[in-house]
């Protein structure tokens, strides 16, 4: 009886967290891009164990989603909210865009994980699906299993059959992950509180949004490991 309190109670804390996260504010937003800065720069800090420089100079978009919370109550599930960052002809990288992920599954045990998510987009396929609303991965665009390091740079079938490549990270440790039936879902509360205006995900991407000293931390880290 006992447990079966402390599963309702523990669900409900989840289901509140994750309704959450639904209600942007500005300093939530800011957090959330700093956070996201310090993910990238923590991942590629060393070059044998991050994501490959090549990819990176290939790649026409960029996710990075920080502490995404797994919470398994029976049906676990997966939330996290992130930025997704567009890469110009001129190679430059665009203001930041909101974005969501949630995701489920059976069996996980009770308890939760915070894992830091990048997601490495090599078409736009995928990212002009996710400005009209929401995509599924795995469904609505080929995810594998990101390779790591600088001898991961050569082409593999992994690389050549995706069109995003993904990653995780989580108690320190980082690794190729698959993401297969998460939802990526933009997020325009959190755009219109970021830049403090409603806001088209085509106005941001065009520069249209304010020039924050985060945002424009986050656009030289990516600009300055994209052109390694």
């Amino acid at each position: 009886m006992k447990s079966g309190k402390w599963l309702l109670v523990a669900t409900a804390v989840l289901l509140l967290a994750v309704a959450g996260g639904g209600t942007a504010s500005a300093k939530d937003e800011v957090k959330t891009v700093k956070d996201a800065t310090d993910v990238l720069a923590e991942v590629m800090r060393i070059p044998e164990k991050g994501i490959p420089p090549a990819l990176l100079r290939n790649a026409k978009a960029v996710a990075i989603i920080p502490g995404v919370i797994k919470g398994a109550f029976i049906v676990g599930g997966r939330h996290g909210t992130g930025v997704v960052l567009v890469k110009g002809e001129s190679g430059r990288w665009s203001d930041p865009v909101f974005l969501s992920i949630t995701g489920g599954s059976v069996g996980w045990q009770i308890g939760g994980t915070s894992t830091d998510l990048v997601l490495v987009f090599k078409t736009l396929r995928g990212v002009e699906s996710l400005m009209k609303g929401k995509f599924t991965l795995g469904a609505d665009a080929a995810v594998a299993a990101g390779p790591v390091g600088r001898n991961a740079e050569a082409a593999t079938d992994v690389v050549l059959k995706s069109e995003i490549l993904s990653y995780s990270r989580s108690r320190g440790l980082f690794a190729g992950v698959s993401l297969e039936g998460a939802a990526l879902l933009a997020d325009n509360d959190a755009d219109a509180a970021y830049y403090g205006k409603d806001i088209s995900t085509a106005t941001i991407l065009a520069g249209g949004g304010k020039k924050s000293p985060e945002t424009r931390r986050l656009q030289q880290l990516l600009l300055r490991y994209s052109r390694r």
